[in-house]
């Protein structure tokens, strides 16, 4: 039996469920990643999205630009302003999770890769085992 991780937005209103094991954990310090969550650093978790199912309500979509250029369609509540998933241009068969959102967010682990390091606060640190990249395109970080 395949594990289900649900989770949803703040008031209840989105609800959804990814299936299986993530594809990825990523943290990221991009300034989208940093104004969707009022933080330095945002956590996203994704699944095939064959493997993602939105179980109630019809989040709100909205389409921007990232720091690397490439569009990034938003998912999120349009009663309490949860970010709750995306879809990435770079990552078109993924869907990404907010990892805070989920019912359980202690699943999914550490994340594998640290992304947009480089605006990563100096009083921030990471775990040796977790990949450092500058930027989404970029050399690992020093």
């Amino acid at each position: 039996m395949e594990s289900k991780h649900e989770g949803g937005c703040f008031c209840g209103a989105i609800r959804y469920c990814g299936t299986g094991s993530p594809k990825r954990v990523s943290a990221c310090s991009c300034r989208w990643c940093q104004g969707r969550t009022g933080s330095v650093l945002g956590v996203s978790v994704y699944f095939d999205k064959a493997d993602v199912v939105f179980l109630q309500g019809e989040p709100t979509v909205f389409s921007l630009t990232s720091d690397a250029g490439r569009w990034i369609k938003t998912k999120f509540c349009p009663t309490c302003g949860t970010t709750v998933g995306w879809t990435l241009e770079f990552l078109p068969d993924f869907h990404g999770f907010a990892g805070g959102t989920f019912d359980d967010p202690s699943f999914w682990g550490d994340p594998q890769r640290y992304v947009f390091a480089r605006n990563k606060p100096t009083w921030l640190s990471v775990s040796d085992h977790i990949e450092m990249l500058a930027a989404m395109a970029g050399p690992p970080a020093d």
